[in-house]
């Protein structure tokens, strides 16, 4: 079986929080979504499980986490910076937030982070492994 990731997010309102990840380039894989969770599709191995409080409490007793804190932020590799523009105003055009944190510039790498409707965070970053400065590379 090939290597996946899904991950799991607390969203309180399923219908906006799938137009918000649409807008942000993801598809909705009707057959694992339902009225309490909606399986949103990245790549062939990456998906995003948006689940409502209710379904949530199914998973984990742990609490919710209070609005505007998080314990994680995904970030997703993006085909180029005018990617990484697209998707923050996609953030911000649909209800979420873009730029949570200042703008990284570093030349190869350029990236910016945004918040979906409930706080979630993600990170959007293009990168050009062959023009980093050979002192920063791992051999």
């Amino acid at each position: 079986m090939t290597k996946m990731i899904f991950v799991s997010l607390p969203v309180t309102d399923l219908q906006a929080s799938i137009a918000f990840y649409k807008a942000l380039g993801f598809q909705q894989n009707p057959q694992f979504s339902d009225d309490t969770a909606a399986c949103m599709v990245w790549s062939e191995a990456i998906y995003a499980m948006l689940l409502t409080h209710a379904k949530w409490r199914t998973f984990t007793d742990r609490p919710l986490p209070p609005h505007g804190s998080t314990g994680v932020m995904l970030s997703l590799a993006l085909d180029s910076r005018d990617a990484v523009d697209a998707m923050n105003n996609a953030a911000a055009a649909h209800g979420g937030q873009a730029d949570v944190n200042p703008v990284q510039e570093l030349g190869f790498m350029y990236g910016r982070d945004l918040a979906d409707r409930d706080g979630n965070l993600w990170g959007a970053f293009w990168m050009d492994p062959a023009a980093m400065p050979a002192s920063d590379r791992q051999s």
